[in-house]
């Protein structure tokens, strides 16, 4: 029999990182290669810009240590609406960087305690799994296939990273999807593919964070919530230690030291 008293924290920090448009997720980033870790982003969104600028304005040295791999399907009109341009890639691009990174040829599995992860989004990589899963299948008559395909491969890849012999942190970015529940609940939920797969994901972390905004304009605040709302089951382990509330400014980097109990 083990003892809990024999359990260890893990030496690796891993979450799911969810919030609207324009919350100021990517740019949350920031605080941690300030604080020294080395980031390596798989970017669906086209959206470093936020990220690369504050990095900038800090120390321009500091932008050497993040290292992004842009993965997006490029689209045509069609008479049915936007359609892959050839055959869509970037599912399986994302694949092979997490096998070994273009820029080096390292194992992301063993990047280590200094390194961090980051896939920017989490929906975007939904959609590339669903393109994927579309032209592996074109003659299917029944869409739900594609999208149960789409699904098993976003929640086998999440898997893989956020296991144990996954020797890296992990960052997973996604916006959030508002449902009715089938007891009549709005709820959200982490953004992917579909709606069966949301409620899902949360069980692959043992840490879910929320980054929101309030305001407008020059009154605009952006906060890191750690604690459950009326809408998101938000995942705190330590909420002895965590606040429930943090800046945005430099929130990812407390909470990344609180997990890590230093």
């Amino acid at each position: 029999m083990t003892s809990a008293a024999d359990h260890k924290t893990s030496a690796f920090v891993k979450f799911l990182f969810i919030g609207n448009s324009g919350a100021g997720k990517t740019g949350a980033l920031t605080s941690l290669v300030k604080a020294g870790y080395k980031l390596r982003i798989i970017d669906l969104d086209a959206g470093l810009d936020a990220l690369i600028n504050h990095v900038s304005a800090i120390d321009p040295k500091l932008l050497s240590t993040i290292q992004y791999q842009s993965f997006r399907d490029k689209m045509k009109m069609s008479p049915t609406g936007p359609v892959v341009k050839g055959s869509p890639t970037a599912y399986v691009h994302t694949l092979a960087a997490l096998e070994k990174w273009p820029d080096d040829g390292s194992d992301p599995a063993s990047w280590g305690k200094d390194t961090i992860l980051v896939i920017d989004s989490l929906t975007n990589l939904g959609r590339a799994a669903f393109q994927w899963a579309r032209a592996a299948n074109p003659t299917s008559k029944d869409p739900r296939q594609w999208y149960k395909t789409a699904q098993d491969l976003i929640e086998d890849l999440i898997a893989n990273v956020t296991s144990d012999s996954f020797e890296t942190n992990v960052i997973i970015i996604s916006h959030i999807d508002i449902v009715t529940t089938n007891e009549g609940l709005i709820r959200g939920f982490a953004s992917s593919i579909g709606k069966a797969l949301g409620p899902k994901l949360p069980r692959f972390f043992n840490t879910m964070i929320l980054s929101e905004t309030s305001g407008s304009g020059k009154n605009v605040k952006r906060k890191i919530k750690t604690f459950p709302t009326s809408m998101l089951d938000l995942k705190n382990p330590a909420p002895m230690r965590i606040e429930a509330e943090y800046d945005i400014e430099d929130g990812l980097l407390q909470i990344f030291k609180k997990l890590k109990g230093t």
